[in-house]
């Protein structure tokens, strides 16, 4: 990548941040997490912390071992070997399973009736994408994924739930998530996901990190008890 391309700014006494855009698409997410990488392989004794995100990614070091200086340098030798071919870029390929229907997604009849499709058309249609991880927050293992098919694409509810559970497949404009845990939320559901998005005990704790790609593949009521998903 070219000095064009970016921007390295520093965000705080002992970090440093790069933007890459300020819309994320396939190619962004899939550099960001390729210079991640390429970072916890080369200056791994001085980072503190990495934190990836839509379009940018923070850079927390140890100020004791080193200084923007050193790290600002090492970025940019990183950013110079990024090649749009590398087969880095590709990210892994997780499928995720999910049980659809008005039971498990209680939005899903009415995100059809605004689309003017069927409910087996949304489910269709969602599972046809390979969704790109564009960020994790909001809560641990909650990754944005992008971008929803513009036929079932669908604003965020006027008044959010207090509750969502666990593994609750939803969407919201042109992404969709998994949510990790119960929490509240604004999403539409559409299904549930019986695999767990963020277990600490785990390793790694999360199925997904920035740049992998995702597919969700319907499952039935019974096979998602069998995977351990709760109703």
């Amino acid at each position: 990548m070219t000095d064009q391309q970016y921007t390295i700014s520093i965000a705080g006494e002992n970090s440093l941040i790069v933007y890459f855009a300020d819309k994320p698409t396939p190619t962004i997410a899939a550099h960001i997490a390729q210079t991640a990488q390429q970072l916890r392989d080369s200056i791994a004794q001085v980072l503190i912390d990495l934190v990836p995100s839509y379009g940018s990614l923070l850079v927390i070091y140890n100020p004791l071992q080193t200084d923007h200086y050193a790290v600002r340098a090492a970025i940019r030798q990183t950013l110079s070997n990024l090649t749009a071919h590398n087969r880095q870029t590709e990210g892994s390929l997780v499928s995720l399973p999910v049980y659809y229907g008005v039971e498990a997604g209680p939005d899903l009849q009415a995100l059809a009736d605004r689309a003017g499709l069927t409910t087996e058309q949304v489910i269709s249609i969602h599972q046809q994408t390979e969704y790109r991880v564009y960020a994790i927050g909001f809560a641990p293992g909650f990754a944005y994924l992008g971008e929803v098919d513009p036929r079932i694409a669908t604003p965020r509810l006027a008044t959010p739930r207090p509750k969502v559970p666990r593994g609750a497949v939803a969407i919201a404009d042109r992404q969709t998530a998994v949510y990790p845990a119960q929490s509240p939320g604004g999403w539409n559901l559409i299904g549930l996901c019986p695999k767990r998005m963020f277990d600490p005990h785990a390793t790694p704790n999360m199925p997904i990190q920035v740049g992998d790609r995702v597919r969700f593949t319907a499952i039935d009521k019974q096979q998602f008890l069998d995977l351990g998903g709760e109703l």
